[in-house]
C-alpha cells in the first residue's frame, strides 16, 4: 500500500502543476490584450528604432537615459503587433478576440456540447455574432481591422509564391470581410 500511496503522491505532484498551468493559461492572452491596449509594441518600435525602453519610458513615450532600469524590445513575434506603413498589425486581432461579447460566450461552450442547437454567443448576448456586430460599429470596425491585419499578410505571401489565379476570368470574394484579399488579387492580375 505504501508504494501505491507514493505513486499516487508522485502523480499528484506532477498533475497538479500541469492543471494549474492549463487553468491559468488565460494570463497569456489577457496579458497580451493589456500590452496591445497600452500600445506597447508601437511605443517600443518607434518607426523602426527598436530601442530597448524601460516600462516608464514605454508608457510616457519619452527618451531618457537608462540607469540600470529593465528595458524591453519586441521580439519577432512582438513585431507582429507593431503597426506597419499601411496601418496594419495583428494588434486588432488580439483586441477583437477579447471583446466582452466574445469573452462572455466562452464559459458557455460546454452547453453547446450538451445541446448542439445551443449557440454560446447567442446565450451570452441574446443574439448571433453577425447581428451583434452589425448593430455595434465599434465592434464591426475592430473586426474589419483584425481581419485586414491577418489576411493582408497571408495574401501577400500567397501572391508572392502562387500564380494560379493568373488568367482567371471571374473571381468572387465569398469570404467578405473588408475585401482586402480581392483588392490585392485584382491589383496584381489586372
Amino acid at each position: 500500500m505504501e508504494n501505491a500511496d507514493a505513486a499516487a503522491a508522485e502523480h499528484s505532484n506532477k498533475a497538479m502543476p500541469a492543471i494549474m498551468d492549463l487553468e491559468n493559461m488565460i494570463r497569456v492572452p489577457m496579458s497580451l490584450h493589456a500590452v496591445v491596449r497600452l500600445n506597447v509594441p508601437d511605443a517600443i518600435w518607434q518607426d523602426g528604432a527598436n530601442t530597448p525602453l524601460s516600462a516608464a519610458h514605454i508608457l510616457s513615450h519619452e527618451h531618457l537615459d537608462s540607469c540600470g532600469e529593465r528595458t524591453y524590445y519586441p521580439t519577432e513575434i512582438g513585431k507582429t503587433l507593431v503597426t506597419d506603413a499601411e496601418g496594419l498589425s495583428y494588434a486588432p486581432y488580439v483586441l477583437q478576440h477579447h471583446q466582452d461579447a466574445l469573452v462572455r460566450a466562452w464559459p458557455l461552450v460546454h452547453e453547446a456540447v450538451l445541446d448542439p442547437t445551443s449557440e454560446p454567443f447567442v446565450k451570452a448576448n441574446g443574439e448571433g455574432a453577425y447581428r451583434c456586430y452589425g448593430k455595434k460599429p465599434e465592434m464591426n470596425g475592430l473586426m474589419q481591422k483584425a481581419m485586414s491585419g491577418v489576411s493582408v499578410h497571408f495574401m501577400r505571401a500567397i501572391l508572392n509564391s502562387y500564380d494560379g489565379i493568373k488568367g482567371v476570368k471571374k473571381l468572387v470574394d465569398v469570404g467578405g470581410s473588408a475585401g482586402d484579399c480581392l483588392r490585392m488579387i485584382l491589383h496584381k492580375h489586372s
